[in-house]
């Protein structure tokens, strides 16, 4: 299964994005989506799983849990903004969330991409929104097969 990993678009979604998200099984979204037409706009793609972020409006958090938790080819998920923690890093969403197999997060705007405990596998996607902080807007690609560690990477856009 082939995952897109998108977060901090507030309200822009690149073109790029339906190129790279082309071929993607599933998405999922950390927050700071901006505007609830962008979900569907992915939907056309995939099916999406989303959470809402600290700048989403009551539009989204009606619509969107903080943290959702799935399983896809038998890996537990765990998506968030991460925002709860402050400045988020693999450490304390490792901490927070002890079941998961795979964390996804944005809210830093940073991408990262990181093993936590030798089988957590936490990643940040970056922003694929408007540039902030000097860094190229980013998503991420993540290839998931029954009985083997996540295969990921970023990709800017």
């Amino acid at each position: 299964m082939r995952l897109g990993i998108i977060s901090d678009t507030h309200g822009q979604l690149r073109p790029e994005v339906f190129d790279v998200f082309s071929q993607v099984d599933h998405i999922l979204h950390a927050g700071d989506v901006g505007q609830l037409e962008l979900l569907a706009e992915l939907e056309a793609l995939a099916p999406v799983t989303a959470v809402y972020g600290n700048v989403d409006g009551f539009d989204i958090r009606g619509r969107l849990p903080k943290v959702a938790e799935l399983e896809l080819d038998g890996l537990a998920i765990v998506v968030t903004h991460g925002d709860q923690f402050g400045s988020p890093t693999p450490a304390k969403l490792r901490e927070a969330f002890l079941a998961a197999d795979v964390i996804i997060y944005g809210h830093t705007h940073r991408p990262l991409l990181e093993m936590v405990d030798r089988t957590v596998t936490v990643m940040n996607p970056g922003s694929a929104g408007p540039r902030r902080f000097d860094l190229k807007p980013s998503v991420g690609i993540m290839e998931l097969e029954p009985g083997l560690p996540p295969r990921a990477r970023i990709v800017a856009l």
